[in-house]
């Protein structure tokens, strides 16, 4: 997790206990995940550190609601000039707009300014799926690389689930095995804001968890994480990425092939098969049918390429 250590010479005790509060607020009520949650201080530390400069002082929450239009402009364009991308700035203010909104709601002060400040348009980047072909080579050789057994199938039935069910890497990792158990043909999964779906359980995802479940050595009860560690603990997410990396290695892979490329595929397969966007939408849990509507440019291209290959003089 974040170490506050990190803005204590920016801040004084009173505002870094709100800002801890703040913390404590995405983590539990909202329910971000460690690493956004640790990426939104890291982005409020930049924050705190050029105002505190702008000041001259530890920050309070006086200063902060001095904070003017102009002051605002000014940190974003420190921050361009440190080179960073328009996502990285969009993610910057998203981060400030997040922290002050919760401010005004909780009553603890109000800053209007920040209501002016306009993010920088984002570069519109399509997601990449992986080929139906790559996606079970990936299944296979994730089974064979640990050296116990059981972590191989554990590996394989994590991904396979990312792939089947259209899951986020932290979605899987918070289930524990009654979340999987309890209902024999569907999943509930709670996504981003505590918002919960129900995702079909096909054959092949259940059959691949079942297989992994009987060679666990660990005892099992209700309240065990579904995916587990070498010592029995929660499997941690950066485990799986450093396990992808590998994986990528061996199989040749652009470094674009993340969990979340499983999720891609897995809505861009399905639509390619025929599935409305609609139904999409709602086993990926996007709150706007915007975001879903990206697969369908992909699908779009696919189709144009497949096209120009069989038409070349078109």
């Amino acid at each position: 997790m974040f170490n506050y250590k990190e803005i204590e010479d920016f801040v004084q005790p009173s505002l870094l206990k709100i800002i801890q509060n703040w913390e404590e607020w995405l983590l539990l009520e909202k329910r971000f995940s460690k690493l956004t949650v640790k990426n939104y201080l890291i982005d409020m530390k930049e924050f705190f550190s050029f105002f505190s400069t702008h000041f001259n002082q530890s920050l309070s929450k006086k200063e902060l609601k001095k904070i003017s239009v102009m002051d605002f402009r000014a940190f974003l364009v420190f921050q361009n000039k440190k080179g960073l991308s328009r996502s990285s700035l969009a993610r910057h203010l998203s981060s400030i707009r997040n922290f002050f909104k919760w401010l005004s709601s909780n009553n603890i002060l109000k800053n209007e300014a920040i209501l002016v400040i306009k993010s920088a348009k984002k570069p519109h980047f399509l997601p990449k799926p992986l080929e139906v072909e790559t996606v079970f080579k990936l299944l296979k050789e994730a089974e064979k690389q640990p050296t116990e057994k059981w972590m191989g199938l554990r590996d394989s039935a994590l991904l396979t689930l990312l792939y089947g069910g259209g899951l986020r890497i932290n979605e899987a990792l918070s289930l524990n095995f009654s979340d999987f158990f309890s209902h024999e043909d569907v999943l509930l999964v709670k996504g981003k804001g505590n918002k919960e779906r129900l995702v079909p359980l096909l054959a092949f995802v259940k059959n691949s968890v079942l297989k992994y479940q009987k060679s666990c050595p660990f005892e099992i009860t209700d309240k065990t994480p579904l995916f587990l560690g070498k010592r029995g603990e929660r499997l941690n997410a950066g485990v799986v990425q450093r396990q992808l990396r590998t994986l990528r290695r061996i199989l040749g892979l652009s470094e674009t092939v993340t969990p979340h490329s499983l999720r891609h595929s897995f809505a861009t397969h399905l639509l390619e098969a025929g599935s409305d966007l609609r139904s999409v939408q709602e086993l990926l849990g996007h709150s706007s049918l915007a975001a879903t509507q990206r697969y369908t440019e992909i699908t779009k291209n696919q189709i144009l390429k497949v096209y120009e290959k069989a038409r070349p003089r078109s």
